[in-house]
């Protein structure tokens, strides 16, 4: 596995793409974070995120939040959650995404940018054109963020949990920590 990272050779140069339900948060099975109080960190993202910082220039979060198209949570709500998140990586550790990116429409629909569907890769290189989607990773702990990463040519991490997944990733961690510490081996 840490071979496989290496070869990848990661600098500043690379896109790290992440999840959030799952990977950043804890995930709420069978329903939605819909306000900042339900909003907890995994255990060791915080520190993941500042070693991450070291190796990636852009960072990038793509998040289906499908609630606010089922009127469980509005838009409204969604964004409260996404600034208490950046509120508190900012003053915790100093770090910031350079964008956030949420599917908040039904799958399906014409137009669909949920992943494993491209649109908010497309919309990151629109907006950074420097990026290289071969030279970015995306971090994920379902089939549609594994499927999106492959779809666009980014290598993939699978953060296990008790999804089932059947997509094959390039690496499998139990953590983003986990991810974060294979790169400091290096």
């Amino acid at each position: 596995m840490t071979k496989t990272v290496k070869h990848w050779q990661i600098d500043k140069s690379w896109t790290l793409f992440l999840d959030r339900d799952g990977v950043i948060n804890k995930r709420n099975f069978g329903g939605y974070i819909v306000s900042p109080e339900q909003f907890e960190f995994n255990d060791g993202v915080l520190d993941a995120l500042i070693t991450l910082d070291m190796f990636f220039g852009k960072k990038i979060l793509v998040t289906n939040q499908q609630g606010v198209a089922k009127k469980i949570m509005s838009e409204r709500n969604l964004i409260e959650v996404h600034r208490y998140m950046s509120q508190e990586l900012k003053t915790k550790i100093d770090f910031e995404f350079d964008a956030i990116y949420a599917a908040t429409n039904f799958k399906g629909v014409e137009n669909d940018r949920r992943k494993p569907n491209s649109a908010m890769g497309m919309e990151a290189k629109e907006l950074f054109p420097d990026i290289d989607f071969e030279k970015s990773v995306m971090i994920g702990d379902t089939d549609s963020d594994i499927k999106f990463g492959t779809n666009l040519g980014m290598k993939t991490v699978l953060v296990s949990s008790s999804e089932s997944v059947s997509e094959r990733s390039d690496v499998t961690v139990n953590s983003l920590k986990e991810f974060a510490l294979l790169l400091k081996e290096i």
